[in-house]
């Protein structure tokens, strides 16, 4: 067997193998015997056909069958010949395959980049520096005690906090649009589950009063019809009610499985160490961000197509399952999410991908036993059940391979990390957790 190979461009190879035409002779021979061994032909006991019918009838079959069994088993010898590592599967051309001579076939496939990590001590961090507070456990409690609140109707005008039910129609340049149209329609004025035109026009009314409120869509609003554009509602005001906390009492303490001994002091500490456990959370993700786009930032690769194209798919599959649309027919799916859209992440994350596997195998990066277990651990810790979360997880591969390899990335990060530069920067709770977003320019 010969074997050429050529760099076309970039990643591109194209390797041209010859396998002689003894051995595709005998692998086409191979073949008619088996067609033999079991052809049913008029005349003749299964196996019993004269050679020369059996070519006559299978010939050319046993031919495609023995030229596609030599190239499934002469590739994998080839690449090994050339030191070729394919990313993703190859395209194969036969340019030559005419009885009596040798196959020729031509495998079309990308190689992965050659990485040269940068120093590591190049990278640079910012590590939040943050204290939870006394207001910050104030708040928390707030929020519990809002979510268990009770509604009673009141005849007073509506107030910021106030829970309405209203009907809505939608008026553009006079005429009602799409989306445009509401009945008993449940919401709290201020949590911003509507546009703030339109909740603030609420207030000051009272139950039973129709009137209209001017609303101003922003300019990247999701319909390209109402974006910038200024609207007239009509609404009907059909009810008003005023919210009433819980106090902290026995039944509150139970509803958050914390001992009635305990009181208000044991209800604090939960919430205080709740805190602590989603900043320590935070924090790592903020340093994980920083690391990995630093690592991206400093090793601009080239990225196999073939990566991204079998990306694409799952990126499609992650917005689906988001979007509850998992079942959806696949075409249909593809239609509503084009490949286009996932593009751009899609190579991001598999050039990540390479480099987060360079850094493993020139770091000698291993596996920790014993942070996947408390990973699992952590999953499991807010189910009511956590064993059986346990057990399933490990009876599923797939799921044992997805922890394992968030794991090990998270250990790359720390490599990362304690190679960095690394600056303090003191924050509250609440820029930790909601970050307002970049100015645009």
């Amino acid at each position: 067997m010969e074997v050429n190979v050529e760099s076309p461009g970039g990643l591109r190879r194209q390797m041209r193998v010859r396998v002689p035409a003894e051995q595709v002779a005998k692998a086409v021979d191979e073949r008619l015997k088996r067609y033999a061994s079991r052809a049913k032909l008029p005349g003749f006991r299964p196996g019993k056909a004269p050679r020369k019918i059996v070519e006559a009838q299978f010939g050319e079959s046993a031919r495609i069958d023995a030229i596609s069994d030599i190239v499934q088993q002469t590739y994998p010898e080839a690449l090994s010949r050339v030191g070729m590592h394919p990313a993703g599967q190859p395209k194969i051309d036969i340019t030559a395959e005419k009885p009596g001579e040798a196959l020729e076939y031509v495998a079309h496939f990308e190689v992965y980049p050659e990485i040269r990590l940068q120093a590591f001590d190049t990278l640079k961090i910012e590590k939040p520096q943050v204290v939870v507070t006394e207001a910050d456990v104030d708040r928390l409690i707030d929020n519990l005690r809002k979510a268990r609140r009770s509604f009673t109707q009141v005849q007073r005008p509506a107030a910021v906090g106030d829970r309405v039910k209203i009907d809505f129609v939608g008026r553009l340049d006079g005429e009602p649009f799409p989306g445009g149209e509401g009945k008993d329609v449940s919401f709290e004025i201020g949590a911003s589950q509507f546009l703030p035109d339109l909740e603030n026009g609420i207030v000051g009314h009272t139950a039973g009063e129709r009137f209209v409120v001017d609303v101003r869509f922003p300019d990247d609003y999701r319909s390209e019809q109402l974006r910038g554009k200024t609207a007239q509602f009509e609404v009907t005001l059909q009810s008003v009610e005023e919210g009433h906390l819980p106090e902290i009492d026995a039944e509150f303490l139970r509803a958050h499985q914390v001992d009635e001994a305990a009181g208000e002091a044991g209800l604090r500490e939960k919430c205080r160490a709740a805190l602590e456990k989603e900043r320590d959370k935070a924090v790592q993700n903020r340093i994980k961000a920083q690391v990995l786009e630093q690592l991206l930032a400093a090793h601009p690769i080239e990225v196999p197509e073939a990566l991204i194209q079998q990306e694409i798919p799952r990126l499609r599959q992650e917005a689906a399952a988001r979007m509850n649309m998992a079942n959806a027919d696949a075409a249909k799916l593809k239609e509503l999410l084009p490949d286009a859209v996932f593009e751009a992440t899609a190579r991001r994350r598999v050039s990540l991908g390479l480099l987060i596997g360079e850094v493993i195998k020139t770091q000698s990066i291993k596996l920790d036993p014993a942070r996947l277990a408390k990973a699992l651990d952590d999953i499991a810790i807010d189910y009511e059940q956590p064993e059986q979360v346990k057990a399933f997880y490990r009876s599923r591969p797939d799921l044992m391979q997805g922890l394992s390899a968030m794991v090990l990335e998270d250990q790359v990060v720390d490599t990362l990390a304690a190679a960095a530069t690394v600056s303090e920067r003191s924050m509250t709770l609440d820029e930790l957790l909601n970050p307002k977003p970049a100015a645009r320019s």
